[in-house]
């Protein structure tokens, strides 16, 4: 069925989760990610993996499903969406031990070459009810239409970072391999408590008509995350700012994946990560952090 145009606009109801820092330290854990930020709890306060907030925004991106103008779609349609892009923004540290709500505004949808495209804000404020995390993401209903009369866009999702043209980039040569296991779709299922079961069910990811179980697009940026944030940050999560890119193709598993960046500068780096035959799994990669993000954002 179509999705129509009256969905510009629709909003979740907030959803509130308690941030613990057993769930934080499970997620980073889930990676394999060995930075003691996020596991020691000796330290006075524990970091959050800067990927952590998708953990928080995928029961709004559910309820997002049931909004009027896109409940229409029938279960064999809703299997064949995908997540096509990510643009995180971190305003404010996540700590553990507290509450925090999240809520999904449809702010835009567009008739693209694969199908209907669903752009939507995924806010996460916490306790004073300041904003804490926002993310533009982008989710593609492949061989669904549109129909409706003409709506605009509510908000317009932020140009991506690009190398400044007037500043000298160092680009890194270096290729930092990323082991993804035969369990790492079980796994981050469970750490990140985000159920989709193409992830993790052999049987329904075949009925869906995929090749196999597959990985998580939020997973593959958030090894690729991990390797950026302890080679080049000494592993200081809590500098992370803003990070995303593009899900060009899916991950099965085991399979070992390259991170190649791009382009670097003072607090920003753009990266590709690949599969074993070097095509892109993630396109326009980029990362932002404190120390000079202001140049790229």
């Amino acid at each position: 069925m179509p999705l129509q145009t009256q969905l510009i606009g629709q909003r979740t109801l907030p959803r509130i989760h308690v941030v613990e820092s057993r769930w934080t330290m499970a997620y980073a854990a889930g990676l394999q990610d060995d930075n003691l930020k996020l596991l020691d709890t000796t330290q006075a306060s524990i970091a959050v993996h800067p990927l952590f907030p998708v953990c928080l925004e995928w029961p709004s991106v559910l309820d997002s499903r049931a909004l009027p103008g896109q409940d229409c779609l029938t279960n064999e349609e809703l299997a064949r969406g995908v997540h096509a892009t990510h643009d995180l923004h971190l305003l404010k540290r996540l700590v553990p031990g507290q509450a925090y709500q999240t809520t999904a505004t449809v702010v835009d949808l567009q008739s693209g070459r694969q199908g209907a495209r669903v752009c939507l804000q995924l806010d996460t404020l916490d306790e004073a009810d300041e904003l804490v995390a926002r993310t533009w993401q982008t989710n593609v209903s492949r061989g669904v239409a549109i129909e409706g009369p003409l709506v605009t866009p509510i908000a317009q999702a932020p140009a991506w970072p690009q190398a400044p043209q007037s500043k000298a980039v160092a680009v890194a040569a270096a290729r930092i391999p990323i082991s993804v296991s035969a369990g790492l779709g079980n796994v981050y299922t469970e750490t990140a408590r985000i159920y989709n079961p193409i992830h993790s069910d052999r049987a329904f990811a075949l009925a869906a008509g995929l090749p196999d179980i597959i990985l998580h697009g939020t997973a593959s940026l958030a090894l690729a995350v991990s390797a950026l944030v302890n080679r080049l940050l000494g592993g200081a999560a809590d500098q992370v700012t803003r990070l995303g890119g593009r899900f060009a193709s899916m991950v099965l598993m085991p399979q070992e994946l390259t991170l190649q960046i791009t382009a670097q500068g003072a607090g920003w780096v753009l990266f590709e990560l690949l599969n074993e035959g070097q095509a892109p799994v993630i396109k326009e990669g980029f990362m932002v952090w404190s120390q000079d993000s202001a140049a790229i954002i």
